[in-house]
């Protein structure tokens, strides 16, 4: 029990040396890029720079321990940034002062909702996350994060936006201002990147490509004095520890707060479970748990309140640096959060010249490689309907924005689901000729035993009130094309795993109309659980025990070997 909380003790044990040197190199990259990186959504949230670091101190440790993905990044990030700014500008506050609570207080009014969700086991709604909508929804989501880094590789003031026309307005509007140096550290090191990468590739080595760039880039703006010339760096980080504080609890605004709290506490799941089951594919040594995703981050997020932290969840562009760079366990976001710690206390000056376009690098090389073009031509080429689902949720991700992308892409995923099982496979089949196998009649036409005295129907989904109307009618059809030679109808139940009361009144009513048309009708394949609904609902004893059989052949045979009249004989 203890180890489904605490998920780090079921791999700790097994710590491997050689994962060590992927998880420092991961853990200073990510922690490294904290710095400026938490400073800069606090902003956006509205509130004072500092608090992004204590976003990404305490949360990541407490995910370290109770996460089942070894390469998400947990901190803050520029959605819940932006819906943390955006609810609560839209309530009145006194002050700075009430604005920093109630941003506290939203992180333990979500990390609350998200701890009860995975309590009540309801990860369950990351199934409907499926591949297309994760690929389309991960590729869009990749070019909107490259493309917001523009401000700092071009060293110009672009306005924020998570649409992808108004980031391209935006950054043709000041163009002209492009400062030439940043944009030349910027491509310079974007280029180095890739050159690294191929080399590490080429000779099966995983030198720190993004870490040494880091401090290759201090060094140049340092020396050469780069910031005098319009360079944007780091600057200054305050200095301290988070002090241990308990959220002040605003009781007469919870009813306000409420709906951003559900709305933070959903979305911020989304995005880390979207990017971690994104991750996750390419590391099959583990599974993610969703409900454990659940309480993890829920627990991380009210643990970070009490030492100051607003609203966290998983990063797309440090959970893409992560891996690159070589994360294997938790340990590397136990790194990333001693970075924080002891640059809050000793490392501040090792920053300072830090520029913001080496950091735009790292991110846009390391975003841009998780947009997939293989996918989506397979689906193309195989799965038209999947393959629109794709693109609706990348085109939406691009233009609307991130979380309208993911939404969508879900809601559409659920259409096309429903469509499916209410127009489902109907088929006719019939016996192979000398075998006990029943095939389609319209894929086996020259195999199969033709008998005109028997109608043999199987559907493959389940039987429910959205797809009643279409069973009944495709078997009225058939029965009416066999005129008055039929005399068995046996209804393949196998495929059928689940009947609602519109269904089981379908079932009443065909039996019904046989019995005064005098046809005799079989179920056959009926499993345990659809048996005992049978059962309950009166249908077994409408139809007879007897009638219900296993197989189809034992159906056919015993309709067959009961037929004193021979009136299933064998079409001549």
């Amino acid at each position: 029990m203890l180890k489904k909380i605490l998920p780090i003790l079921q791999w700790l044990p097994y710590y491997k040396k050689e994962y060590f040197s992927g998880d420092l190199t991961a853990g200073l990259t990510v922690g490294i890029m904290l710095i400026p990186q938490g400073m800069a959504y606090a902003m956006i949230a509205g509130l004072p720079p500092v608090f992004g670091l204590y976003a990404a101190l305490i949360p990541q440790i407490i995910y370290a321990f109770m996460g089942t993905s070894r390469q998400l990044a947990v901190g803050p990030v520029a959605m819940d940034s932006l819906l943390v700014a955006a609810g609560l500008g839209a309530l009145s506050l006194s002050g700075i002062d009430e604005y920093i609570a109630m941003a506290v207080f939203l992180a333990l009014f979500m990390g609350a909702i998200q701890l009860l969700f995975g309590i009540l086991r309801m990860g369950f709604l990351v199934r409907f996350l499926s591949k297309p909508v994760i690929s389309g929804f991960t590729s869009g989501a990749a070019i909107i994060i490259g493309l917001s880094q523009l401000k700092h590789l071009l060293g110009i003031e672009i306005t924020r936006s998570n649409q992808v026309h108004l980031l391209l307005t935006n950054a043709f509007k000041n163009m002209h201002l492009t400062n030439m140096y940043a944009l030349s550290i910027g491509v310079v090191s974007i280029v180095l990147i890739q050159i690294i990468k191929k080399l590490n590739k080429k000779y099966h080595k995983r030198f720190p490509a993004a870490l040494a760039l880091v401090f290759l880039g201090v060094g140049v703006v340092s020396f050469f004095e780069l910031y005098a010339f319009g360079v944007q760096i780091v600057g200054k980080v305050p200095s301290g520890l988070p002090s241990f504080q308990a959220p002040k609890i605003p009781i007469d605004r919870i009813s306000e707060l409420a709906p951003i709290a559900v709305t933070l506490a959903l979305i911020a799941f989304m995005e880390a479970i979207s990017v971690a089951k994104a991750v996750a594919e390419k590391h099959p040594e583990y599974e993610l748990d969703p409900n454990q995703e659940l309480m993890a981050l829920g627990t991380a997020n009210i643990m970070g309140a009490f030492f100051q932290s607003y609203p966290t969840t998983g990063g797309f562009s440090r959970t893409a640096i992560n891996e690159q760079a070589g994360a294997k366990t938790g340990i590397a976001p136990l790194i990333s959060a001693g970075v924080v710690g002891l640059t809050l206390l000793f490392l501040t000056p090792l920053f300072y010249y830090l520029p913001n376009a080496v950091l735009a690098a790292i991110i846009m090389v390391a975003v841009f490689g998780l947009i997939d073009f293989s996918y989506p031509i397979y689906l193309y080429k195989t799965r038209k309907d999947e393959f629109i689902l794709l693109l609706l949720t990348f085109i939406t991700t691009l233009t609307v924005g991130i979380t309208a992308g993911i939404l969508s892409g879900m809601l559409v995923s659920l259409l096309i689901l429903l469509y499916r099982i209410s127009v489902p496979h109907i088929a006719v089949i019939a016996r192979i000729k000398n075998t006990n196998s029943f095939k389609e009649v319209d894929r086996f036409e020259t195999f199969i035993e033709h008998r005109d005295a028997i109608l043999a129907l199987r559907m493959d989904a389940p039987l429910f009130f959205g797809n009643t109307s279409v069973f009944k009618t495709t078997l009225s059809q058939n029965i009416k094309r066999k005129g008055t030679a039929l005399q068995l109808v046996i209804l393949s139940m196998e495929p059928i795993n689940y009947i609602d009361s519109s269904g089981l009144h379908l079932l009443k009513q065909i039996i019904e109309d046989l019995q005064k048309k005098e046809i005799k009708l079989l179920f056959s394949g009926t499993s345990a659980p659809i048996n005992d609904l049978l059962h309950t609902s009166g249908i077994v004893a409408l139809l007879g025990e007897e009638n219900i059989f296993s197989q189809m052949h034992e159906a056919e045979d015993y309709a067959t070997k009961k037929d004193t009249h021979n009136v299933l004989s064998n079409k001549k």
